[in-house]
């Protein structure tokens, strides 16, 4: 067997998707550098608007989550808080039922924030009229003026909007990292694709859609992973999503490494699976002018940054003891990698 050629191959095949993925990455952290600025007139109309907060035993944080919205600028009689508690300690739900919010108790076999949020539309009654859904984690908190932006920008054309996700923690080296991953994420995925007219990507909280498209959709959604789920019907719809790089919500980041690793593991394969059951519509989506869609597709595809970072630092060691010359290029993939981080 000739293994010069079979390292050659493998070489020169791993290095066309890092390069790929890092020129993706490049091009994008450039773009985000051109920052717009808030385009959105006053708003005309006030929309009622539903908060709907997934909460999966999560009794020591969705207390003080409840009280910091509930102060919100934005009319007290035109939205609603709904949490759904979800196996979680019956005193803390008690607390709950003393504060001005609707509180679900669904009691699921095998719990999941696509089952919450499925159960709380269809127990949200329908004697209330809702334009806006909005999304959020049990241990994000906001901003008083957060309705009031989000509102300003439905009003103003957005029709799904995802909002600045940032950490509010990083007390822990692993807390400090999973920040730096979320604003590396929030400049490529999200600030640099909406100032190249691209859709931004979902980030699983802080999302504002249209209640009654939210209401037609999230019963189709099923797996851990809905924000990919729901960016799938999105992107395939042609709908844009907007993002509000000025309007914050402070997320709670993982504080260990094996809370970290579980998260990434969960995160990959909602990735892949998403790539998987949408890879085969690619050439419509580019044949449709839906780019949209075609750049989410590349997105799943594209190797995790982690993996990406493994096989360039792998291959820059290894390779000059084999092919001096070929390691060179690996080298350049690394200092430009670091350069867009």
């Amino acid at each position: 067997m000739n293994w010069g050629l079979v390292i050659s191959i493998i070489d020169w095949v791993l290095f066309v998707g890092v390069a790929f993925t890092v020129l993706y990455l490049l091009f994008f952290a450039i773009a985000a550098l051109f920052k717009r600025k808030d385009r959105f007139p006053e708003p005309h109309k006030q929309n009622r608007i539903l908060v709907l907060i997934p909460a999966y035993k999560e009794d020591t944080v969705i207390e003080n989550t409840v009280r910091t919205f509930l102060q919100q600028s934005y009319p007290r009689a035109l939205y609603d808080v709904t949490v759904i508690s979800d196996h979680m300690k019956e005193e803390t739900n008690q607390r709950l039922s003393k504060l001005s919010i609707t509180l679900l108790t669904p009691d699921f076999e095998q719990s999941s924030k696509a089952k919450s949020l499925d159960y709380a539309i269809n127990n949200s009654g329908n004697f209330k009229r809702y334009d806006i859904v909005v999304v959020l984690d049990a241990d994000n908190t906001v901003e008083h003026d957060f309705l009031y932006n989000i509102n300003k920008a439905f009003e103003g054309g957005s029709f799904i909007i995802q909002a600045h996700r940032i950490s509010k923690n990083r007390n822990t080296e692993t807390a400090l990292l999973d920040a730096i991953f979320e604003e590396v994420n929030n400049s490529i995925f999200r600030l640099g694709h909406i100032c190249c007219g691209l859709s931004a990507a979902l980030v699983g909280s802080g999302i504002a859609y249209p209640y009654q498209w939210f209401r037609e959709h999230v019963g189709q959604t099923y797996t851990s992973g809905e924000d990919k789920e729901f960016e799938g019907m999105i992107m395939s719809e042609n709908i844009f999503v907007d993002y509000l790089d000025d309007v914050y919500v402070f997320d709670e980041k993982v504080q260990n490494t094996n809370e970290f690793n579980r998260q990434r593991r969960r995160w990959l394969a909602a990735q892949y699976h998403s790539f998987i059951t949408n890879f085969y519509r690619f050439p419509k989506a580019v044949w449709t002018r839906n780019y949209d869609y075609a750049d989410k597709i590349l997105q799943w595809g594209m190797l995790p940054r982690i993996i990406m970072v493994g096989i360039i630092g792998m291959m820059s060691v290894l390779l000059p003891f084999w092919d001096f010359g070929a390691a060179i290029k690996w080298w350049g993939a690394a200092l430009l990698l670091i350069f867009v981080f």
